[in-house]
């Protein structure tokens, strides 16, 4: 055997006894900054270390601090695990090392794009003929839909923005809702729109757009303004989603205008027969960004978008050519999305949907939806727990009365600690409507019955034990608006 074979298999020896672990190991990993940088920020040798040697020890401190988020127990965020075959298929990405950009360089990789791309607008019910990138998430998906919508709203208006830029284009009017997620904005700082320029819609006690107060807000556009307006299906907190066909309705009375759907997780309901009609209605948009790496359950990185207009799609996103570069009549990924040199994520994508199935991404969906309803109904039956939302897909929010009267968010926070802390699962906290609150989101591929059991107990054993005298920030530093 080779130095090269021997060391590889040993890093996959490695690699597998890491994911036995994950069923039952805390899942907060070692997270000493101060020894981590101990071990790991070294002077770099002048004539370098045995390959062997590196790798044990990279397993060795690296596994004792990694988070088990590939475990069935890591509620934190909206964080899928990774399916066998998935991380099987990354295991070849890398052997392969394909620079996925141009077909040439890449030629399997490309078409694997082809079939993933086909499968996912069958799937999700998008129009025959979109177009559609792999990008590194959802924050990469939104800016290559909003690129292509602000390229159509001032090609509309007789703007070509990608020969011209923006200097002295129309001013475009952006409208989103009052819960839009912070990728969003950050989309439309990249793009230069401005994330604070928005005109913002007040959204209902669930975090839904509501419909009745957008037509006030689309009649203070000037008339013949290019317009984009961004929907949400899957509020970060609630698991929500704005009544899109109702506004793609409203939307559609103003000429020329582009909407775009936020469906990071939540469009993956139009897998599921049960779960579709929350989304009903969005194949009347124009583009939809969504991630892999949350309810796929492929290894990070893995977002995706579409356009219906593939036109526009690829005049936003196509660089000039190049006159060193050999191009073909093959899809060249480079010309859907914002990267030259990307990873060939498409195989992930490709094994996780093959070896799933229609029906198999359908049952992961729904048990996951299933698997938070059936922790919401435990949790509320408790005394001094309160969930504070409609639990209509994989998201629960849960708030904890005080004892004897005290602070309710001081006390949330402090159950979120303890949580934390133990170690039977991991979950994060969030600010919802200016309360204090813990956020479960159901997402694994793992996760079964008595994974949700034993994680109710480990919340109301942390409920029930004597608070902390001093309280430490790590909850609050959970909270926030990842997801």
């Amino acid at each position: 055997m080779t130095e090269t074979a021997a060391l590889l298999r040993r890093t996959a020896e490695l690699a597998v006894a890491y994911l036995e672990t994950l069923p039952d190991r805390p899942v907060l990993g070692e997270h000493d900054v101060a020894a981590l940088r101990r071990e790991l920020v070294t002077p770099l040798s002048e004539a370098g270390e045995d390959p062997a040697e590196v790798i044990e020890q990279l397993a060795e401190v690296g596994g004792r601090a990694a988070v088990a988020m590939a475990g069935p127990r890591f509620f934190g965020f909206v964080i899928g695990g990774s399916l066998p075959a998935a991380v099987a298929a990354d295991w070849l990405t890398s052997t392969w090392d394909q620079n996925a950009g141009l077909y040439v360089a890449g030629p399997a990789a490309s078409v694997v794009e082809e079939a993933v791309g086909a499968w996912l607008i069958d799937l999700f019910g998008l129009p025959p003929g979109s177009g559609y990138g792999l990008v590194t998430g959802c924050q990469m998906a939104h800016f290559t839909c909003l690129a292509a919508a602000r390229h159509a709203v001032l090609d509309r208006a007789g703007w070509d923005v990608t020969s011209r830029g923006l200097f002295g284009a129309p001013e475009i009017e952006v409208v989103v809702g009052a819960e839009a997620h912070s990728t969003i904005h950050t989309a439309l700082q990249y793009l230069g729109l401005g994330r604070d320029r928005v005109r913002p819609v007040e959204t209902d006690d669930q975090g839904r757009m509501r419909a009745d107060r957008l037509a006030p807000v689309l009649a203070e556009v000037p008339a013949g303004a290019p317009l984009i307006v961004c929907l949400q299906a899957g509020n970060v907190n609630t698991g929500s989603f704005d009544p899109i066909a109702e506004v793609i309705a409203l939307v559609r009375r103003r000429k020329d205008a582009w909407v775009h759907v936020d469906g990071a997780f939540g469009m993956w309901a139009a897998a599921s027969p049960t779960l579709r009609p929350l989304i009903a209605g969005h194949a009347g948009a124009d583009s939809w960004a969504t991630d892999a790496h949350k309810w796929l359950n492929v290894p990070y990185d893995s977002g995706l978008a579409f356009v219906a207009d593939s036109e526009a799609h690829q005049r936003a996103m196509a660089p000039p050519r190049a006159a060193y570069l050999e191009y073909g009549q093959e899809r060249d990924e480079v010309s859907w999305v914002p990267e030259f040199s990307r990873r060939a994520r498409g195989f992930t994508v490709y094994a996780a949907l093959r070896t799933l199935g229609r029906d198999g991404v359908r049952q992961l969906i729904e048990r996951c939806c299933n698997l938070a309803r059936r922790m919401a109904e435990r949790l509320d039956a408790e005394d001094g727990v309160e969930v504070m939302n409609d639990v209509v897909l994989n998201q629960v929010l849960v708030r904890f009365s005080a004892p004897g009267g005290g602070d309710t968010d001081t006390f949330t926070r402090e159950v979120i600690r303890r949580v934390q802390e133990e170690g039977t699962l991991w979950l994060s906290g969030t600010t919802w409507h200016d309360m204090a609150a813990m956020r479960i989101s159901v997402s694994n591929w793992s996760t079964t019955e008595a994974d949700a059991d034993r994680s109710v107990e480990a919340i109301l054993r942390a409920a029930r034990a004597e608070p902390r005298t001093t309280p430490t920030s790590q909850a609050d530093g959970a909270i926030g608006h990842e997801r």
